[in-house]
């Protein structure tokens, strides 16, 4: 592909909710482009965007797509990004590095959680947004309708570019603002189309949209503002010169309106991307921080050479690739380049730019292009690489964190170490997911971002790495502690020829307030026990407390006081004390009204409002008790306390409920005692497993 100018780059991230239509979208600009011969199809897989394995299994995108293609001279590097929540960290990378969000939105849906998502972060990262409606072939189709939607959600100032003509089967034609036309679009899926004036109501509706467009435009440019003022209108020549920066500044925000598997309206989209959208000039700065952490800039003419890593992933054929945009100077291939996060050189190797799996080489890569490098030794998703001489590390994004967990078991001996190793090196690739292997539990415990996200790291886990492993409900962290006081006078003795043990201790326990921890005391008066002694029982019960009284679970909010005992001149040593101690701190504990703590999570649900009842109806199944409810735009805010036991899965759940439109973010609040007959089920869970471990062993 030849070399383009600065300004002549397009970067933008093809963004929104689940089954909007962006695969489609970017397979029908491919095809525009001549990029492909023909469209391929979800269902059969064969889009270019969507390749991967669990992709054509699942018939929807997991990963980020990046493609290029050229259009009215200039070059679109298009980034096609999954629309379900699970992979939220996708659509973050790549709006990150976009000059522009082209936000789509289901013509028979309408504007969903995940569009919020994506607009919300477009808006943070200070990047321009367009809007596509795309799907106007289908049944049930409401312009109207969802051009209201997005004005409740996004301002009074999203505006109609294109307006569909005829809705619904058979729908071919679309009313050009921009032109004052009608355009009518082949029935073969090539995108070719026809114009003519428009005439009658369609005259009378764009001449008024005409006129509004006009006044967007003079808003955004002073001396157009003024033109417009003196003379109630701006030439075509005028308003096309004020489209780019009037879109720039937001303005308006333009809708287009498609059928993508159709291929129309997409030719036209194109165009007024090529025309008027953001390039990289655009944006000459960034900020960033120099080596000693102070702000400073990047600009895009710089000579220092400064790229960021917005994604990695592993290829079969390629190894891991790491996808990056050139901020300043240029990237060439056998360059050394300094990675300031990991304080290591990379060497580059091959450039490829992409289509999807398709690769074609690439000596050079300027300032404010996007391109993919092989084989990186130790650079990932977030690292800034660029000049030794100039070390800046631009900002990193900020992910959400993981809503659901679940345990990850091994199903076969010894793969142990394999497993890790290929976690970690999916986290490298997929920061959105973390692991965490929890000694007190005995489990590794993956955290995601919804249901799907959890089977696609197992699945890729088992591909790549040939590990047998199955995901499983985690165990929760449930705490032991106690209701009253108690007392033990426990003796060890144990005689077995020659040197004895002998040990005797005193001890008194009572309950200390919640989350204030066990504190072990020692209020030893006279000599009936050497001092030497209490570090001794202090193991033993530091051993008690750790392996649980009455389920197995830690002991917390305790203070236990060794007031006295006894000892022997000659049995009496460390192992002595410390197994009486052990065992008094069970007899006390056991005579204290022992009870079982369950973590509670308090949770923040983002819902649309008609999703209330059901939502508040499973919430109370869940023994949820309301905190507080607040309003965000057309969402309800639940906020509620969950015991953790409750929530497992509980993502999935209200996806359900909520028509995928709902959301919710958890954390840990407190610990507090549990129901007796959920106390009672895990205690005699408990017994019943010692019993069958114990059968075993004899």
């Amino acid at each position: 592909m030849r070399e383009y100018q600065t300004a002549d780059i397009r970067n933008f991230a093809v963004v929104g909710h689940a089954s909007s239509g962006k695969t489609m979208l970017c397979e029908a600009m491919l095809a525009c482009a001549g990029v492909i011969n023909r469209m391929g199809s979800i269902a059969a897989g064969s889009t270019v965007s969507d390749y991967h394995v669990s992709e054509i299994n699942r018939q929807i995108s997991v990963q980020a797509s990046l493609l290029h293609l050229d259009w009215l001279g200039k070059k679109f590097n298009l980034i096609d990004c999954p629309g379900y929540a699970d992979f939220i960290s996708e659509a973050l990378g790549a709006l990150r590095v976009g000059d522009f969000a082209l936000v789509v939105v289901n013509a028979a849906h309408g504007v969903g959680v995940g569009t919020d998502a994506v607009w919300k972060t477009a808006t943070e990262d200070g990047i321009p947004k367009m809007i596509v409606i795309n799907g106007f072939d289908k049944e049930e189709t409401d312009f109207d309708k969802v051009l209201n939607e997005l004005r409740e959600h996004f301002g009074t100032r999203v505006f109609p570019i294109s307006m569909p003509v005829n809705p619904g089967p058979g729908f071919n034609q679309l009313l050009d603002v921009l032109r004052n036309e009608v355009i009518t679009y082949a029935g073969d899926k090539s995108g070719k189309f026809t114009e003519a004036p428009a005439s009658g109501e369609l005259a009378e509706r764009v001449t008024a949209l005409h006129k509004q467009l006009i006044e967007y435009i003079a808003e955004a440019d002073d001396t157009l503002m003024e033109k417009w003022m003196d003379k109630g209108t701006l030439t075509e020549e005028e308003l096309r010169a004020g489209l780019h920066a009037a879109v720039q500044k937001q303005s308006f925000v333009p809708v287009f309106c498609t059928s993508a598997e159709q291929n129309i309206g997409v030719a036209r989209l194109m165009d007024v991307i090529a025309k008027y959208g953001s390039s990289p000039v655009d944006r000459k700065t960034v900020a960033a921080l120099d080596a000693s952490g102070n702000e400073c800039d990047v600009t895009l003419n710089g000579a220092e050479t400064v790229c960021y890593i917005f994604k990695t992933m592993s290829e079969a054929q390629f190894g891991e690739l790491s996808f990056f945009r050139v901020y300043s100077g240029q990237v060439k291939f056998g360059s050394e380049l300094y990675n300031t996060d990991r304080r290591t050189t990379e060497k580059i190797g091959q450039i490829y730019l992409l289509n999807g799996k398709n690769r074609e080489t690439a000596a050079t890569v300027n300032a404010g292009d996007i391109a993919a490098v092989v084989k990186l030794k130790d650079s990932h998703t977030g690292n800034t690489l660029g000049s030794p001489k100039h070390p800046v590390s631009l900002p990193k994004v900020v992910y959400p964190r993981p809503s659901i967990h679940a345990s990850l078991k091994s199903t076969a001996k010894g793969e142990e170490e394999k497993v890790a190793t290929g976690l970690a090196a999916l986290h490298h690739e997929d920061p959105t997911f973390v692991h965490v292997v929890d000694g007190e539990l005995h489990q590794t415990v993956l955290s995601a971002q919804g249901e799907l996200h959890l089977e696609v790291i197992a699945d890729r886990l088992r591909r790549r790495f040939n590990v047998h492993v199955e995901l499983g409900e985690p165990r929760v962290k449930y705490r032991e502690t106690i209701r009253g006081k108690g007392d033990s006078k426990y003796r060890h003795k144990k005689q077995t020829g020659g040197s004895g043990q002998f040990a005797e201790v005193w001890m008194r326990i009572e309950p200390k307030p919640r989350d204030t921890g066990v504190e072990f005391t020692q209020t030893l008066a006279g000599q009936n026990v050497d001092r030497n002694f209490v570090p001794s029982v202090e193991k033993g019960v530091d051993r008690a407390v750790v392996e649980g009284i009455i389920a197995g679970y830690r002991v917390v909010d305790v203070k236990i006081e060794f007031y006295d005992g006894k000892m022997h001149p000659v049995d009496s040593k460390d192992i002595a004390f410390q197994t009486a101690g052990y065992f008094a701190f069970k007899e006390a504990f056991t005579a204290a009204k022992p009870c079982m703590l369950e973590p509670i999570n308090k949770i923040e649900i983002r819902i649309p409002e008609d999703c209330m009842g059901k939502v508040m109806g499973d919430l109370s199944s869940r023994r949820g008790k309301i905190q507080g409810m607040d309003v965000d735009g057309s969402f309800q805010v639940i906020k509620a306390n969950v015991p953790a036991k409750d929530l497992y899965r509980y993502s999935s759940t209200l996806r359900s409920l909520t028509g995928g439109r709902g959301v919710h973010v958890e954390d840990f609040s407190h610990y507090e005692e549990m129901p007796r007959d959920a106390e009672n089920k895990l205690v005699e869970e408990y017994k019943k497993h010692r019993s069958e471990g114990n059968a075993q062993h004899e």
